[in-house]
């Protein structure tokens, strides 16, 4: 029995393709107008991408849209959660922005 160890397969680096950093970007870009919200970060974690939203540059996000990759022949899973908890979970971006669209709106009086 040797004491070396195998090398171990790294995780592949989830990325958001063009395409779904468009999508996000277009539902993002509604609530920057409406100044709700202010800043984002693109993070790249092993396994996972993360688009933050942030109401003010100086504090932790507010909301995260995280791309999983699948394993196997699954395709990506979609997260939109809080500081807390998980809001919704999808294998579709779109369901996700539709989520993130209906979510309650700041209203200036």
């Amino acid at each position: 029995m040797s004491l070396i160890d195998l090398p171990r397969k790294k995780d592949k680096t989830a990325y958001f393709t063009r395409a779904e950093l468009s999508v996000i970007l277009a539902a993002y870009s509604a609530r920057v107008a409406s100044a709700e919200w202010r800043d984002y970060a693109l993070d790249h974690l092993p396994g996972a991408a993360l688009f933050s939203i942030f109401r003010h540059a100086h504090e932790t996000p507010f909301l995260v849209i995280e791309k999983r990759r699948g394993k196997g022949k699954r395709g990506p899973l979609f997260l939109l959660h809080d500081r807390k908890r998980v809001l919704t979970r999808s294998s579709q971006l779109s369901e996700l922005v539709s989520y993130l669209q209906r979510m309650p709106r700041l209203v200036h009086g």
